[in-house]
Order: structure tokens, then sequence, then C-alpha cells
């Protein structure tokens, strides 16, 4: 499915950002043609690039960085350009491009027809696509151009995938960073300070909407998944899912002989969170809390290349979240975790 612009509002609003090309390598926008209630300069290094509005994700980064309320916390980064097509065939994705293409319009950003395009444009890029299965050839793009990639979830649609992508960001020395903005809600990261003491055992719970394209837990179930992660660290070792029309628990066993559950919410209040079992309290963390702690983490790591998240615990989620799958098919018996990364290498 393609999308159809208006060429003369296109041309209109092109015209306005070329005449706002000013020297050194900035971009000054006159904002009154988008509706922007400041002025939009934005130096070379610092031009952020959207590729896929096809997810409410775009707009609140986009509000975020372009908004009037924009703050220093962001280091003066902006979004100056996108790219709108995201999945090409899941409806729920397809139908919000139009609207958000026109949100993130009003805000100063050039809407271009290219990754290619984009990527001539910007410094760092937001890959924003909903549909993991597009992820792997549009993160190629961003990675032959070397910029680095906060790459929101799911990173794929496979293990197999996520992991050729990093093995290709690897390869072509480009940092990626990939995260559920559960990871960075507050109690969760105080838990992981300490709070509770010695982190023995987690039960953490999300919605868990199925899209039929993607593996069960990778397209809302891993929000819960990140934040039991989070909590956890690394080392899980087996899965076993087990799955009923009233409810979802998915165990991981860790090789410390630590036991982890994430419970996909199927029916009744769909909120985010988590129980963590410490040594010295036990503590309720959640609900969400919004993207900005999330924003902060991708700013810092387009400032200094350095992924807050290594690619390894992100590969381990991806990996958890397949095998669960197969532990689906075979009636709940437990799935090596480490032979599922081993077949997707």
């Amino acid at each position: 499915m393609s999308i159809r612009y208006d060429r003369r509002k296109f041309i209109r609003s092109a015209a306005v950002v070329g005449a706002g090309l000013g020297m050194g390598g900035r971009l000054i926008a006159a904002p009154e043609s988008f509706g922007y209630a400041g002025p939009l300069s934005v130096e070379t290094g610092r031009r952020v690039g959207i590729i896929g509005l096809d997810t409410s994700h775009a707009t609140a980064f986009t509000q975020a960085l372009n908004g009037p309320k924009a703050g220093a916390e962001y280091a003066g980064y902006r979004v100056v350009a996108a790219y709108p097509q995201g999945s090409l065939d899941i409806v729920s994705s397809v139908e919000r491009i139009p609207g958000y293409t026109e949100q993130v319009r009003k805000l100063g950003v050039e809407i271009v027809g290219s990754v290619a395009e984009l990527l001539q444009q910007v410094d760092v890029v937001l890959l924003e696509t909903n549909d993991g299965r597009r992820h792997l050839e549009q993160a190629l793009q961003v990675f032959e151009a070397g910029k680095p990639v906060f790459m929101d979830k799911p990173v794929a649609a496979s293990l197999k995938d996520a992991v050729a992508i990093y093995a290709a960001a690897e390869k072509r020395g480009v940092p990626v960073f990939s995260s559920s903005s559960l990871r960075y809600t507050p109690n969760v990261q105080e838990a992981v300070a300490g709070k509770a003491g010695k982190i023995l055992a987690v039960d953490a719970w999300s919605p868990m909407k199925i899209e039929k394209t993607h593996p069960d837990l990778f397209w809302y179930g891993i929000h819960g998944v990140e934040t039991l992660f989070t909590l956890m660290g690394t080392g899980c070792r087996s899965v076993s899912r087990i799955r009923t029309e009233e409810a979802e628990v998915v165990t991981g066993t860790w090789a410390d002989g630590r036991i982890g559950t994430f419970r996909g919410l199927l029916k009744g209040k769909q909120d985010y969170g988590g129980t963590v079992f410490g040594e010295k309290s036990i503590l309720t963390v959640g609900p969400h809390v919004g993207y900005e702690p999330l924003l902060r983490q991708i700013i810092g790591f387009f400032q200094t290349g350095k992924p807050p998240v290594p690619a390894a615990e992100t590969l381990e989620i991806f990996a958890f979240m397949e095998a669960a799958d197969v532990s689906k098919r075979k009636g709940g018996r437990p799935v090596d975790l480490q032979t599922q990364l081993r077949k997707a290498r």
C-alpha cells in the first residue's frame, strides 16, 4: 500500500524549509507555516530523522523534541525529516499514517519520499516502523549511511532477523539501541539500584495484544518481558509457557536458580507493572509513566554513541519470547533459550 501526498502542500512546505537554510549547516524553518509555536533551529549533528509514522511513539517523540515545551534536557536535538511508510499491510498501523504524518508536519518536520532521501538530511535516526518485519531492510540502509539508530519495539519479527540486525550493525560499526519505555519507569530503576536489596524473583505483567504477523509476545508482551529482564538481568536458561483463554504465563529459569515470570493480560484491567521480591523488601513497580525517561536515554545515546542496553541483553529478550512460542507449540514443555539463539545465528 502506498501513501499519496498533497503535492502542492508539500512543495509549499519544502519551499519554506528551503528558505530557512542558513550558514554553518543550520536549518531554520518558519514556524508559522507548520502551526508551530516557536523557532526551529537545528545544528548539524543534532538533526533527527524518523522512519515510520505508523505508531504513536513517532508523534510522542516529535512533540517532545519539537514542541513548545522542548527543554534543554534534549540537548537541542530536533526532528527535521520523516519517511512515513511503516507497515505495508497491518491495517491498524497503516490507517494511522496519514494522521500521524500531518501531526509531525505541523511540528516543522519535512516529509520525504524515501529512506535514502531522509538519510541525506539527518545525523541520527529513530526507526519507528511498527512492523518488525520491515526493520532489517530499513536498518541496513541506515547502517550503510553510518547513522546511529534507536530501533523501537519490536527490533524484528523473528529472533533470526534480530540477530542479523545486530550483526550488520557491528560489522559496520554503527551504534544501535533498542528498549521498551517500560525499562525506564522510575520505580523499576529504583529496584535495579537496590531499593529492595538483591532481587530474588520478579513477576512482571503487561497487556497481551497479538498481531498475527509476529510471534505472540513480540507485539505487546515485549513491554512486560522488558520489565522482567530489566529487573532480573540476563542469564535466563529455559522458558516454559502456559496459555488458556483466560490467562497467559511465561516462566523463565535463570542460571543461578532464580525464577521470573511474565503474565500477559488477556482480559480485565490492562496495565503495566510487576512485583519485585528482594532480600530486604517486596516492591510493586509500574505503571507506565510516559516516554520522556526513554527519550532522555535515547538522546544520551545519540550524544555518546554508547547503547544503554547491550545487544546481548536485547537478543536474550527476543530469544525468551521466541522460546515461549516454541513452548506453547510443545504444550508448555521447557525450551532451552541458548538453543534458540544458536539456531538463529
